[in-house]
């Protein structure tokens, strides 16, 4: 029997609501097949399942709040037989967050009759059986999920200058030859098809990361580990407050047409709620630029468990101050400092982006 878990979509997250099931049991699940929508404190994002089977019963309901690792669901694995459906069926059904609450209330849920999908004991059975008192007046909905992302962020950012030993490197970039090359070319292209300076500093920084690979990866259980792609996540501001970094996949090999397509669109659905789990997690090394802002220089704070952070300040007078955010136990100063090289010396070359 295979087990879909609440999965971790970044380091900051703790816990995830869910908020609808995209299959049913009976269901075949393909590799890669979008199956449930989860809320976090940053965005609701469609969650993909990354093993085939047979949805066999789902166990948590929408509208519960699950910590990361809890058992969502259950699929039998191709050619499965029955025999352990037919034996998990027998067990009561009781959802982590409902365990979790009749333990909060004092209730023995496992002498409740559940309400759930095949009979599983939901948090309201416990709490009907608990005659719970209505809950106290809430803030708006707005107002809390604006002040969870903030605890999530600072959770993150808390751990990331505790953990990675942080070193910066700042370097002035003319860019006097990509905002002719820019003005050139969208003279030539549609409106629609229009690129913006952003996509060119996404492009260069992924380039760069070819030339000086200990900046695009992760450091995970004590040690660099490269990454064989280069995902950049880009930091996406939020109408509502706070940040989300998706990743765009394979940027070199991408023209600066897909770039800034790709840029847009992780634009429009990270500020609608549609992001895939998988953009949240496979990003090997992010760009932040807050030129729009007229901001001059940012120095940002690495995601773990990634190394580098590359910011991108306002454009003035023709030029631009990119810095480097990097991880010490990857990298040092001088391969950080031929790393904004390359970026600089790329941005000078448009027409290879």
């Amino acid at each position: 029997m295979i087990e879909f878990r609440m999965p971790a979509l970044g380091a900051d997250m703790e816990s995830g609501k869910l908020l609808e099931w995209k299959v049913k049991p009976g269901d075949t699940v393909r590799r890669g097949q979008v199956v449930a929508v989860i809320e976090t404190p940053k965005a609701a994002v469609e969650v993909e399942s990354w093993q085939e089977g047979v949805v066999h019963e789902l166990l948590a309901q929408p509208g519960e709040t699950l910590p990361v690792g809890a058992v969502l669901a259950r699929w039998r694995a191709p050619g499965e037989t029955g025999t352990e459906a037919a034996a998990s069926e027998a067990r009561a059904r009781i959802s982590p967050a409902a365990r979790r609450r009749a333990a909060e209330l004092g209730v023995d849920a496992e002498a409740l009759s559940g309400s759930g999908s095949q009979g599983a004991v939901t948090v309201a059975d416990v709490e009907r059986a608990a005659k719970a008192h209505a809950p106290a007046p809430q803030a708006p909905a707005e107002v809390v999920r604006a002040a969870e992302m903030r605890r999530a962020i600072a959770a993150a950012m808390s751990r990331s200058k505790r953990e990675i030993p942080h070193y910066y490197l700042a370097e002035t970039v003319p860019l006097a030859r990509a905002l002719a090359w820019l003005e050139a070319e969208n003279a030539r292209r549609p409106i629609t098809e229009r690129l913006v300076i952003a996509a060119l500093f996404v492009k260069a920084t992924a380039l760069a990361c070819r030339e000086i690979p200990e900046m695009n990866g992760h450091f995970l259980d004590g040690a660099f580990r490269p990454a064989a792609a280069v995902h950049v996540g880009v930091a996406i501001s939020l109408r509502a407050g706070g940040l989300v970094a998706p990743a765009i996949h394979d940027v070199p090999e991408k023209p600066l047409g897909e770039v800034m397509r790709a840029l847009g669109d992780l634009v429009r659905r990270a500020r609608a709620g549609g992001l895939r789990a998988s953009e949240l997690t496979d990003a090997t090394i992010t760009v932040t630029s807050l030129g729009e802002t007229g901001v001059e220089t940012v120095f940002g704070v690495i995601h773990p468990p990634q190394v580098a952070l590359v910011g991108f300040g306002a454009v003035r007078e023709g030029r631009v101050v990119a810095t480097l955010s990097a991880d010490h136990r990857a990298s040092d100063g001088h391969r950080g400092a031929l790393f904004l090289g390359a970026i600089a010396r790329l941005l000078q070359e448009p027409e290879r982006l």
